[in-house]
């Protein structure tokens, strides 16, 4: 068997996964319209990963402001629900495993995407220089753009997001998800809020680490309490490198990025929840994460720890060996091969991705990659 640690079983929250690799979040911009709906072509896009022994959903909205990106779905309304509802039954009738990703990308947008025109909102009013928003411009065109200056969050909208957070868990659970994955990631909202770049507040929300924090703090807790810790996971990204502006999401390299992720796992671990997900810088030339914040993050954490980033089957399995990662997520490979743990235990050769095809359009580069003829 080929990188037999990726194959041995392992407990996660309620369930047994078949193996030790995961299908990660990942944007594809084909929910259908309107209202941003999961559809039945989506549904089996994620059929036919269903090998992966842990699957989250791409990055749901949790609410109309949430979105940044033309063509993504969300997880507010009746029809959203019964739209993903379609996909977690494909996923379960193949023996899936699967969380929702909830996602509010906060600054990371731009008022054509918000209702009645508004500004985004962000714990400060601090634009974001490092990133695009995509807005439609006809039927399945659109373009990238520069996010609009958002406006900051009054406490009372905070608390209020913070309630958007837990609807949208138990909607993902309405909806036959097995659980929900927090999107404190790639600088969007929550990571806002995390960072001493992006927030700037003066209030119980920003100055210190611990205020900074408070956010993710709110929305555990109250996720927890409308689903339950052990259907709760955090997805984080910790930069460690600013030398590639251009490549850093939205600049949000910390001062300390160690400390900082660390003290924010700390509060997932005083939470109880099931995994953390760390999503590595992934252009070529970016640097691996230190192995001592890797050693931290484990003695730091009693869940599952996942790692993705610019990962092969060898380098994964020797993560996993080394008692420093329980599972591996990979991206770009379960993109272009909906079998790939097949091909990663048979060691078949592996389906080029087509880059072009990534984000929005229909079938192609979506459904169509073939699984291996053997």
């Amino acid at each position: 068997m080929q990188h037999k640690a990726l194959f041995t079983p392992i407990n996660l929250g309620r369930h047994t996964l078949k193996n030790r690799i995961a299908f990660p979040p990942l944007t594809r911009q084909r929910s259908a319209q309107p209202g941003d709906v999961a559809s039945d072509l989506m549904a089996l896009y994620y059929k036919q990963r269903a090998s992966a022994g842990f699957m989250v959903s791409e990055g749901t909205q949790i609410e109309p402001r949430g979105q940044g990106y033309a063509w993504t779905p969300g997880i507010y309304t009746q029809a959203q629900i019964d739209g993903w509802r379609k996909v977690t039954e494909a996923v379960h009738s193949d023996g899936g495993v699967i969380f929702a990703q909830l996602w509010h990308v906060g600054r990371v947008s731009h008022e054509a995407l918000q209702p009645n025109g508004a500004a985004p909102v962000a714990p400060s009013a601090v634009p974001a220089k490092n990133a695009k928003a995509f807005i439609a411009t006809g039927e399945g065109t659109g373009e990238l753009v520069s996010p609009s200056v958002p406006r900051a969050l009054t406490v009372e909208e905070i608390k209020e997001l913070v309630e958007l957070y837990s609807t949208a868990a138990q909607n993902a659970i309405d909806a036959g998800f097995d659980g929900v994955e927090i999107h404190a990631a790639n600088g969007y909202l929550v990571n806002q809020f995390i960072s001493e770049h992006s927030n700037q507040r003066n209030d119980q929300y920003g100055g210190s680490l611990e205020n900074r924090l408070r956010f993710l703090r709110e929305i555990v807790e109250a996720v927890c309490a409308a689903v339950g810790p052990n259907r709760l996971g955090v997805r984080f990204t910790p930069l460690f490198t600013s030398t590639d502006q251009d490549r850093v999401y939205i600049g949000l390299v910390e001062n300390d990025p160690h400390h900082t992720y660390i003290e924010a796992i700390k509060v997932l671990e005083g939470s109880g929840v099931a995994y953390v997900s760390i999503a590595e810088a992934d252009w070529d030339n970016a640097p691996d994460l230190p192995e001592a914040f890797r050693r931290d993050v484990r003695s730091t954490f009693s869940g599952r720890i996942i790692y993705a980033g610019r990962y092969t089957a060898e380098r994964g399995a020797r993560l996993v060996e080394a008692g420093l990662a329980d599972l591996i997520a990979f991206g770009r490979p379960f993109i272009a091969n909906p079998d790939l743990p097949s091909r990663i235990v048979n060691g078949w050769p592996l389906n080029p991705l087509n880059p072009a095809t990534l984000y929005g359009g229909t079938e192609a580069g979506f459904t169509d990659y073939p699984a291996y003829a053997s």
